[in-house]
């Protein structure tokens, strides 16, 4: 049977609204049925192949109405649905239209559903500006085909996972699997039986022998995350799987084959710990051939606003930034990173009204204030007496700027020592004189 190319049905529990909405498209030329329920639908569907269906979700937030199968188009009505209600009726749906709809909005809806269905628009990785980003993909890219031991460092939150799927995608194991373990926290005792799996009887509680995470990375990619917080005593079995590509269980005696990639990554100073004998030298050279060091969020600056607009719009937030929280979003020192950037953009948008998002609007935590009011109340020198005092009235930005201008002239315009004593990194500073155009400093 051939669908009838101007056939529509209406599906809605609600007579009287269903049949105002099939009076409107008939009105605008459509051939209308109608469905008050999921069977009566699928029999029209089944028997009349209409070319759309426009379904009433009602208070359910959802398909109810709709069966699996439909290979109609299909144009969604809702009472003011939710970005999430939004992203899940829109896979389903050519069009989701907020209710109440108008006959014209409807028949103009319903015609649209009729042409081709676009090409979904397919979005890369998020692209960093950051030179200290950009230098480190590129590094990473030099890594392709690959297969050697990587020790990724950087601050908690800069992405060090992320950044470990990326050399684990393009490395010589793509096709592998990727398992991840985070060994911050973990006693010796758990952490063995996680990576290496035990036999039955091995310790109270083992009923059954278990695989290992190295059992489940086998010809693919291991990434031990928080690398340094690993118990010493388990540090040479660690070293024996690089060395040996072998292992034992815990309560057994065979040694077992594996073929892994480790990627291992760490806040710590790994050489500080060697130092101090809480890590073993001969674990730190095997398992840092490459070196890789991801910058915290202050230091790759002009990739905070994109970063802050991607979260929004993977929430399905339609909210934009306006200039002031662009400016208070760069200018925020970002101790916790992307994960605090996440945290104060979806705490803000949840709980913000109105489609911009506002500096008075954005949430930071108490303990995480922007770096110019740390520096401020840490390191605010007296200004000498032949200094004009600021106006009573002058601006959080304005005070900052001279400030750092005083400093700067105390330590004879080194950045580095002025950096030092005000409390925050050396790249913070050049890129606040390079927004004031300060370049006398050096």
């Amino acid at each position: 049977m051939t669908r009838r190319p101007r056939s529509v049905v209406v599906v809605s529990a609600a007579a009287d609204y269903r049949q105002g909405l099939a009076h409107g498209l008939v009105e605008h030329g459509w051939d209308v049925l109608e469905a008050d329920s999921r069977a009566e639908c699928a029999r029209i569907l089944a028997t009349k192949r209409p070319s759309v269906v426009v379904v009433d979700v009602q208070a359910t937030g959802n398909h109810a109405f709709l069966p699996d199968d439909v290979d109609a188009a299909v144009v969604t009505l809702a009472t003011r649905p939710s970005p999430e209600q939004l992203r899940a009726l829109g896979k389903r749906s050519r069009a989701v239209l907020a209710k109440p709809v108008g006959a014209a909005e409807l028949a103009s809806a319903v015609e649209a559903a009729l042409l081709p269905a676009p090409r979904p628009v397919e979005r890369g990785p998020f692209v960093p500006r950051a030179p200290a980003m950009r230098a480190l993909l590129e590094e990473v890219e030099r890594l392709r085909d690959a297969d050697c031991p990587v020790l990724v460092l950087g601050e908690t939150g800069t992405g060090k996972t992320v950044l470990a799927r990326r050399i684990h995608a393009i490395g010589a194991r793509p096709g592998g699997t990727f398992v991840d373990l985070n060994c911050a926290g973990l006693t010796s005792d758990f952490f063995e039986s996680e990576l290496f799996g035990h036999e039955k009887g091995a310790f109270t509680g083992a009923h059954a022998p278990k695989p290992g995470l190295l059992d489940v990375a086998h010809g693919g990619t291991l990434f031990l995350d928080e690398i340094g917080d690993i118990d010493l005593r388990v540090q040479p079995k660690i070293l024996k799987v690089l060395e040996e590509r072998k292992f034992r269980r815990m309560g057994d005696v065979r040694e077992r084959a594996v073929d892994v990639r480790l990627i291992a990554a760490t806040h710590h100073d790994l050489l500080q710990s060697v130092a101090a004998r809480s890590f073993r030298a001969d674990l730190y050279y095997r398992i840092s051939t490459i070196k890789l060091v991801v910058p915290p969020l202050r230091e790759r600056r002009e990739d905070i606003v994109p970063l802050a607009r991607e979260m929004l719009e993977k929430r399905g937030s339609m909210m934009e930034l306006s200039v002031d929280a662009e400016e208070r979003l760069t200018e925020h020192l970002w101790p916790g990173n992307i994960r605090e950037l996440k945290n104060v953009i979806d705490s803000s948008s949840i709980l913000s009204g109105g489609d911009v998002l506002r500096a008075d609007d954005l949430r930071f935590d108490a303990v995480a204030a922007p770096p110019s009011e740390r520096a401020i109340a840490v390191a605010m020198p007296a200004a000498p007496p032949s200094e004009p005092m600021l106006a009573a009235d002058a601006t959080r930005a304005e005070v900052e700027r001279r400030h750092i201008e005083l400093v700067l002239e105390a330590e004879n315009g080194r950045v580095e020592s002025a950096a030092r004593r005000l409390g925050i990194p050396r790249s913070t500073l050049y890129w606040k004189l390079k927004r004031w155009g300060l370049t006398q400093a050096r």
